[in-house]
């Protein structure tokens, strides 16, 4: 472990145990990190006091050459800091949100007759912005609406005219450049409109109501008509929602799927039983931060885009940090639970959809991807790139076989894969003739002083991969390659010596290429034990029947296409082959057999 610079020592003995935000820098004097901590000391030693599994943590230590502190009142307020920081400083090694702007936002411009479009690059100091929205065709179905409903300004310059533009004509645009509206009435529409947007529908509708109604009584009836209109475009896009459930009045969702890189954090708005938004959040997780930590960067994002949440968030695990002013609530089944999981479900395809699109542009990419999982689950100091994985065959202990298949970058390569016919081993030993096939695989390489695999497979428990590894040690290589076991149950992965499977997530892409590997390897096998068997069993039945030699053996194999094929045929079908004479005792032959 690294000695700690003197002054860093005594910026740590000065620490406050309080709770505030911390920060690193750098020889340049640059912020490379910014963290927050209940108890400033204790969390901002650990750093220095520890040795850290993370090479990444150990990276950050490294260049830390100065620490600037922010005591706080509680860890909400250090959370909320934290947040703000990050955002002004952008540190190297802190989580940072992966640019968005490909998706687009709804833009309300700041003036007195504001224009509402959609926009891919955002400006907040020239708009309000809402969004962003993962799907355009929703985003253009609310546009419409807004504009079926209330005429609005589109020109880019407000120039005071005369006359009305066609716009006017079309009643697309309610003319505030002749004074055909004032700015009183024109915002009220605007914030109409931003109550829709942000999915308060129905109060807009009851609220239309109220104006129609007094409209009525004054006998403006073309005004009330108008409104009347407007209530029925807004309530037709209302039932177009997706409702969830009418009991829900107003929730904020946030579902979470992690990889090794990164955290896709989904958003859902549910407002009076509809999803009104929806988006999914990519978070590059840069230091290992705990999956709270991510969580809350997920929700502090989509507080500080929106103006705010709902007063409710569905989350799916518990926060230890959390103010007051919110509930924070886990569902654990019903109308709630099945929210979450759609949005569970959304980070997932999402998280999925990256990973194809990667894919595609490098192909390479998702390879070393799962090379690495690989390495991580296992424990490996290298890269599996070259996996070999071995099986044995054998019909109640008789014709014992043996197969050898190879993975070079993940992908099988068939050249190199290699049959085994047991030759030491009497009778059906599995044990034995794994730990013959093994040694002879291995001592081969080294005599030809040819590389050995990173990662080797045993088809079976531990029984076989014990046998397995007694063959590494003999030949004194087991510390040159892992020895791993799949059992053929549960599809456990072991190590060799540890009495409880190695954990890897049933539907990770490592476990996968590990089940891959072994039904490669299963199947070669199966295939060269078969074809072995066939011939053993021809062997005995046709090498000594009287009259039948090797030519008229293969005739006969050639004609039938088998031995039960023969078995079963007539004298007459038999004697169209080898003749009547040969026909007869080969028949009677069958029969005794």
């Amino acid at each position: 472990m690294r000695s700690t610079p003197d002054n860093i020592q005594l910026i740590l003995r000065s620490l406050p145990e309080k709770p505030g935000v911390y920060r690193f820098f750098d020889a340049d004097g640059t912020i490379i990190y910014v963290g927050k901590a209940k108890r400033l000391k204790r969390r901002v030693s650990s750093y220095f006091n520890k040795e850290h599994d993370s090479p990444k943590v150990r990276m950050l230590v490294t260049k830390i050459r100065d620490i600037q502190t922010t005591v706080v009142d509680n860890e909400w307020e250090a959370l909320l800091l934290e947040n703000s920081m990050i955002k002004q400083f952008k540190p190297r090694y802190n989580i940072m949100l992966k640019d968005d702007k490909s998706y687009p936002w709804i833009a309300v411009t700041k003036e007195e007759f504001p224009r509402i479009f959609p926009t891919r690059h955002p400006d907040p100091d020239k708009m309000h912005l809402f969004g962003p929205y993962s799907s355009v065709k929703q985003m253009n179905i609310l546009l419409d609406t807004i504009n079926d409903m209330f005429p609005l300004r589109t020109c880019r310059r407000l120039v005071r005219n005369e006359r009305p533009c066609m716009q006017y004509q079309l009643k697309k645009c309610a003319a505030p450049c002749c004074g055909l509206i004032t700015a009183e009435q024109y915002q009220e529409n605007i914030r109409k409109i931003l109550d829709i947007i942000k999915g308060n529908r129905k109060e807009v509708i009851q609220q239309l109501k109220e104006d129609m109604m007094q409209h009525a009584e004054k006998w403006e009836f073309e005004k009330a008509s108008a409104i009347k209109k407007q209530i029925g475009i807004l309530s037709e896009y209302v039932a177009k929602s997706v409702v969830v459930s009418p009991t829900l009045t107003r929730l904020d969702v946030f579902g979470m799927e992690e990889d090794e890189e990164c955290a896709y954090v989904s958003f859902l708005r549910v407002v009076d039983g509809a999803i009104v938004q929806a988006h999914t959040l990519e978070i590059d997780n840069k230091l290992d931060s705990s999956s709270e930590e991510l969580l809350w960067s997920g929700i502090l994002e989509m507080q500080e885009r929106l103006g705010g949440l709902s007063p409710t968030l569905l989350v799916p695990t518990e926060l230890t940090i959390a103010p007051a002013s919110m509930e924070i609530v886990v569902p654990q089944r019903g109308e709630k639970r099945k929210l979450l999981d759609l949005a569970e479900r959304n980070a997932h395809f999402y998280m999925l959809e990256k990973k194809k699109r990667q894919d595609l542009v490098n192909p390479e990419r998702r390879s070393q991807r799962v090379l690495m999982a690989l390495q991580q689950a296992l424990g490996m100091k290298t890269l599996p790139r070259h996996i070999e994985c071995f099986d044995n065959s054998n019909t109640q202990g008789e014709d014992p076989v043996a197969a050898m298949i190879c993975f070079i970058d993940g992908k099988p390569a068939k050249k190199e894969y290699r049959h085994y016919n047991i030759k030491t081993v009497v009778g059906a030993d599995d044990f034995a003739s794994m730990e013959e096939v093994i040694y002879r695989r291995y001592h081969r390489l080294i005599e030809e002083e040819k590389p050995l695999p990173d990662l080797v497979v045993i088809d079976g428990g531990k029984g076989q991969l014990n046998a397995a590894y007694r063959s590494i040690q003999a030949l004194h290589i087991e510390d040159k390659l892992m020895v791993v076991g799949i059992a053929k149950r549960l599809e456990d992965i072991y190590k060799v010596g540890d009495e409880y499977p190695v954990y890897i997530d049933k539907k990770s892409e490592a476990q996968k290429l590990l089940q891959q590997v072994r039904d490669e390897v299963h199947h070669f096998g199966i295939t060269h034990h078969r074809n072995r068997r066939s011939k053993t069993s021809i062997a005995s039945v046709l090498d000594n029947a009287p009259g039948i030699g090797p030519v008229l053996k293969q005739k006969l194999l050639a004609h039938f296409k088998s031995v039960k094929r023969i078995r079963e045929a007539t004298e007459q079908q038999l004697a169209e082959v080898v003749g009547p004479k040969k026909a007869a005792s080969l028949h009677a032959y069958l029969r005794e057999d």
